[in-house]
């Protein structure tokens, strides 16, 4: 279950002024990923599926990571983008 703060960071992001880059989109979808739903189990996107890959890659990377500890780790990180983009 996502706390109130972390959904409020989820809106806020998605409604930012300026796009954030690849990056940081991607760390935040794992991030938001690995919150919602925990370890990524699903099956690896083919090859030349690039987006799919890496946002795949990105939820991965963070596997073993607790729901809890990814929920803090992107609303610190929202935080900073809300900062840097609006």
């Amino acid at each position: 279950m996502v706390s109130a703060e972390f959904t409020e960071k989820a809106d806020a992001v998605s409604n930012l002024t300026t796009r954030p880059n690849d990056d940081e989109l991607l760390k935040l979808y794992g991030l938001y990923k690995q919150a919602t739903v925990g370890d990524n189990t699903t099956e690896q996107p083919g090859v030349f599926n690039f987006k799919a890959k890496y946002k795949w890659q990105a939820w991965k990377d963070l596997e073993g990571t607790s729901q809890e500890e990814a929920e803090q780790k992107y609303i610190e990180y929202a935080t900073e983008l809300i900062a840097k983009y609006n």
